[in-house]
């Protein structure tokens, strides 16, 4: 099946030149100018990531990002101009997926676009142990499903990121071991880990937010100089 990407940008050279990278690697695109215009084709049709720029008139990339995670988990790349580690970590708590700084190489672009379709939709943890064969985890009233990628309590929902249920089900699979940022990044990333990256820390701690929200209870605990682990 096709994979059909929204590309965001009042820059309409630059929209043209991911359209044609990603046409070369056989998706299909369409393009939105502005913010408004781009939630219009949200509700009119369907899609399986966004690259979202940040700095666009009427309705900026932050606020579609925020409207969209409202209501659904579709993967978003978010690419900016701004380079500062708090625009990134305010893009990655704003809902993104991942975040590129602009300019960027139209190659590496791909491979994050491949890279957040694998995990949204092909997400396969190796080794799994035989406790989660069947692809259903279950952690008191949390109930965490391979298939579906959902996660529920008492059969209420929780609206999770691609990457977030990634790493949720990261550490459920593994109770008790603690995993470090490294060991997340590069087993849910699937991409090499630099020191100063921070991505994993954002996403726990919205991760951690909306578990103890439904749950009334800390599930993920951060082991101070080591790593994260759900202890069942």
């Amino acid at each position: 099946m096709n994979r059909r990407i929204l590309i965001v940008d009042d820059d309409r050279e630059i929209a043209n030149l991911i359209a044609i990278y990603l046409k070369n690697e056989g998706f299909e695109t369409a393009q939105a100018h502005d913010g408004d215009e781009a939630l219009e084709m949200l509700q009119q049709q369907d899609f399986h990531l966004i690259v979202l720029d940040v700095m666009m008139p009427k309705v900026d990339g932050m606020e579609v990002c925020r409207r969209v995670r409202e209501t659904g988990a579709i993967p978003i790349l978010m690419v900016s101009a701004k380079a500062e580690d708090m625009d990134k970590i305010l893009g990655l708590m704003t809902g993104a997926d991942d975040y590129l700084v602009k300019p960027f190489n139209p190659l590496e672009l791909v491979v994050r676009v491949k890279t957040l379709l694998r995990r949204a939709y092909q997400y396969a943890q190796p080794a799994a142990s035989s406790a989660e064969q069947d692809g259903i985890l279950k952690i008191g009233e949390l109930t965490i499903n391979k298939s579906t990628h959902s996660a529920e309590v008492d059969r209420r929902k929780i609206h999770l990121t691609s990457t977030e249920f990634g790493i949720l089900f990261l550490l459920a699979s593994n109770p008790g071991r603690v995993f470090s940022a490294e060991d997340i990044f590069q087993q849910v990333w699937r991409e090499k880990y630099f020191e100063s990256n921070n991505t994993v820390m954002v996403h726990i701690s919205k991760l951690r937010d909306k578990l103890e929200q439904e749950l009334g209870r800390k599930l993920i605990t951060t082991v101070w100089g080591v790593g994260y682990k759900i202890e069942v």
